[in-house]
């Protein structure tokens, strides 16, 4: 899976399970790639939800709930995940 099909599986899967007013996903791989666990196709990824259903939740509650949405992609497609949540 490619970055932008990646990005759009993801805004896809939030989409129809969290209620937010914006969504951002960056993708951060370039930081990565000299570092030794880089892996081609695996992504770095933030992603900045502005979301008052999440804001709502503690941080712990929040981060879970996108994590269990992405668990797939999680597995196969990213290795590190940035979650900020506004």
């Amino acid at each position: 899976m490619d970055i932008n099909e990646l990005i759009s599986t993801i805004k896809k899967k939030l989409e129809q399970k969290i209620s937010f007013q914006s969504l951002e996903i960056q993708d951060k791989s370039f930081l990565h790639k000299k570092h030794k666990s880089y892996k081609e196709g695996q992504y770095h990824l933030k992603l900045i939800i502005k979301s008052d259903s999440l804001k709502n939740m503690s941080r712990i509650e929040s981060n879970k709930k996108i994590y269990d949405i992405l668990n797939t992609e999680i597995k196969e497609h990213i290795h590190s995940i940035q979650i900020l949540i506004n």
